[in-house]
């Protein structure tokens, strides 16, 4: 059988496509299937998407885009499913998905891992948020064959459009990428890197605990270093903090510098519909995860057994003092950590839910 996926981003270049859907395409072929991609955005588009200016090659990028997806509908009559990831252009009422359900009567695949149904867009691209289309989202839910959300918080949504909904957690593939063994280890300091990872459309969600990473400065002058790995530098009133671009080739031996990961967010609908992936990440390394007790965190983090779950400033502070003072608990919440997301958030257990979006 094969399946069409239709999704925005170039392939490898999205956390969200690579770890939803891209790590199982090798899956697929070997159970049967045969696959076909097109993304909306080129390589070219998405270099300057989410910079600010560039409004003319934007502008060039959708129409592009618009036209690519117009060509791409007689390939989909072949195909015995689709599956459309997020959407199939990111502006506008849901014209593309009426066609393959309504027209081409084909099975729709509806795979998100956000809350897309509600307005969040960036500031670079306060104009799309006028003409998003938010409201889309039940509408795809609708026409779907399947729906795979990323938590529970996301499905609970979908199933007020469509009874066929699969909770697909966003997994890590801890045999052949995110495995410490493959990697060689750093040379260690007696420093403590406590480390965070993200894209810039999430650096706000560090500025809460700012004033509990002032005070490990304080109480640790010597002893913490803090860590950001993102695709912009952020601008923190730190001492000790040091900056590491995103680059997909470096992204796993960069995440194994930390010593402790921490993973802040604040407890709104958009934040709750997240599905964890940065404490996957750090967990998956075998580093210890401070997390914010919101959406699909609880699941993931056990407090006090892999990190710590951490609401208020002085929860904060104590999480992380506890793992810098405790380096054979660091490690033994390391181990847990990593023995959680084999068990329940890797590509290896996960595969069969993948597989029965086909089905």
């Amino acid at each position: 059988m094969k399946i069409f996926f239709l999704f925005p981003y170039p392939l490898t270049e999205s956390p969200s496509q690579r770890f939803r859907f891209e790590q199982y395409l090798d899956i697929l072929i070997k159970h049967g299937f045969s696959y076909n991609t097109q993304s909306f955005w080129s390589s070219a588009t998405w270099a300057i998407l989410y910079k600010p200016g560039h409004t003319g090659k934007k502008i060039i990028g959708f129409l592009a885009g618009i036209i690519n997806r117009i060509a791409v509908l007689p390939r989909l009559v072949t195909a015995s499913y689709i599956f459309i990831h997020r959407e199939c252009a990111p502006v506008g009422p849901p014209v593309f998905e009426w066609i393959i359900a309504k027209i081409l009567r084909k099975k729709i695949i509806y795979d998100f891992d956000d809350a897309i149904w509600l307005p969040n867009t960036s500031d670079e691209n306060k104009l799309a948020a006028i003409i998003k289309w938010h409201s889309k989202v039940k509408s795809i839910c609708r026409w779907s064959y399947k729906v795979s959300c990323g938590n529970r918080y996301l499905a609970d949504y979908a199933r007020q459009f469509n009874a066929s909904v699969v909770v697909n957690p966003t997994t890590i593939d801890t045999g052949s990428l995110h495995n410490p063994e493959l990697y060689p280890k750093h040379a260690k300091t007696d420093k403590i890197v406590i480390g965070w990872t993200g894209t810039h459309s999430t650096l706000k969600y560090i500025d809460p605990i700012v004033p509990v990473l002032q005070k490990l400065e304080t109480l640790y002058p010597d002893k913490v270093d803090f860590m950001v790995i993102a695709n912009r530098k952020p601008d923190l009133p730190l001492r000790n903090i040091r900056f590491i671009p995103w680059t997909k080739e470096n992204e796993v031996p960069d995440l194994l510098r930390f010593d402790i990961g921490f993973m802040p967010l604040t407890d709104d609908i958009w934040a709750k519909g997240k599905c964890g992936f940065k404490a996957l990440q750090y967990m998956a390394l075998g580093v210890p995860a401070v997390v914010s007790p919101v959406g699909v965190n609880t699941e993931i983090v056990d407090n006090a057994i892999n990190g710590f779950v951490a609401d208020t400033e002085t929860e904060w502070l104590e999480a992380i003092a506890y793992l810098i003072d405790n380096p054979d608990q660091r490690r033994a919440f390391g181990n847990n950590g990593r023995k959680k997301v084999e068990q329940f958030y890797s590509v290896a257990s996960n595969s069969s839910v993948v597989l029965s979006l086909f089905s």
